[in-house]
């Protein structure tokens, strides 16, 4: 599977995921987060996919610039058809292209922020990873908003403990045990 097939995979694993979590769930902020939302986490995840997407064409992309709009994180249905678009823009990218991501390692306003080379293939690469990780978390989230769902076991777990795991079983993110 290419980047470009992974970014299709974990929109559509979203897209699905949003058809099953209520809006008052999706919106309702949660104590596991420190009051945040799961909205906030899926609104967060697509920023930085809508980021890249904006910004392949000029050449830099700057994670800090992102839109954060608000409906992301209230509107589970609204997410659902901006992540669905996504997958389809996304493909669009040339995965070699190359590009440069202005970094930002400082909470300081006048701060430096340099630019570093990389490749679109490159930087779907990390907001993939950049999903799993919120997708880890969102996983906690549905077992305090929703606790009677299901959700499929490889949500938030990377390929490669994926593949790791022996027999393909996965440990529960709870209490470490194979599910």
């Amino acid at each position: 599977m290419d980047c470009k097939q992974g970014t299709q995979k974990i929109c559509l694993q979203i897209t699905q995921l949003l058809e099953e979590v209520p809006a008052d769930a999706y919106a309702r902020p949660l104590a596991v987060f420190n009051g945040s939302t799961l909205g906030q986490h899926f609104r967060h995840i697509f920023d930085f996919y809508d980021c890249l997407n904006r910004s392949a064409v000029a050449g830099v992309v700057d994670y800090a610039s992102r839109l954060r709009d608000p409906r992301i994180e209230l509107d589970p249905h609204y997410a659902r058809s901006l992540f669905g678009q996504m997958g389809q823009q996304l493909s669009a990218l040339e995965d070699g292209q190359h590009i440069q991501v202005r970094a930002d390692f400082s909470s300081q306003p006048g701060d430096s922020r340099p630019l570093l080379a990389s490749t679109v293939g490159r930087e779907l690469m990390f907001a993939y990873d950049h999903a799993i990780h919120h997708l880890a978390l969102i996983r906690i989230g549905l077992a305090e908003a929703l606790p009677d769902m299901q959700p499929d076991k490889s949500l938030g777990v990377a390929p490669s403990t994926l593949k790791h795991k022996p027999g393909g079983q996965l440990l529960s993110p709870a209490n470490g045990q194979k599910g």
